[in-house]
């Protein structure tokens, strides 16, 4: 079983940055898609960076040059999936989810990232 589990949230001014992390605990598939939403109010969830085929990185046009994914396996069970975000904007607020491929998608429980002006 995959469970998976955000951190890192929080409030932000303008221009700053906020580190997001995501455990993933159980045996994963490295070369399965696991990556990066966020909804904001009123919105539907969007795609903001994945990973696919264990290599292969896309962003949302809205946070490339400002954003970072990348994740770090630990552990045969553990595998943890960031995103660095800078130069954030009162447009990133949202709440962020990680999520995980496999015969299904796992998600996380969401991480609030709220930026004021």
């Amino acid at each position: 079983q995959v469970q998976l589990v955000e951190s890192g949230g929080g409030l932000v001014s303008a221009g700053g940055s906020l580190r997001l992390s995501c455990a993933i605990f159980g045996t994963i598939f490295s070369n399965n898609s696991m990556g990066w939403f966020r909804q904001a109010p009123g919105k539907q969830r969007e795609l903001v960076a994945v990973i696919t085929n264990g290599r292969s990185i896309n962003y949302a046009d809205s946070v490339k040059g400002r954003f970072t994914i990348f994740r770090d396996h630990i552990k045969t069970t553990l595998t943890t999936l960031y995103l660095q975000m800078n130069s954030l904007s009162p447009e990133d607020t949202a709440v962020y989810y990680c999520a995980y491929s496999d015969s299904v998608d796992y998600w996380g429980q969401g991480t609030q990232v709220t930026v004021s002006s």
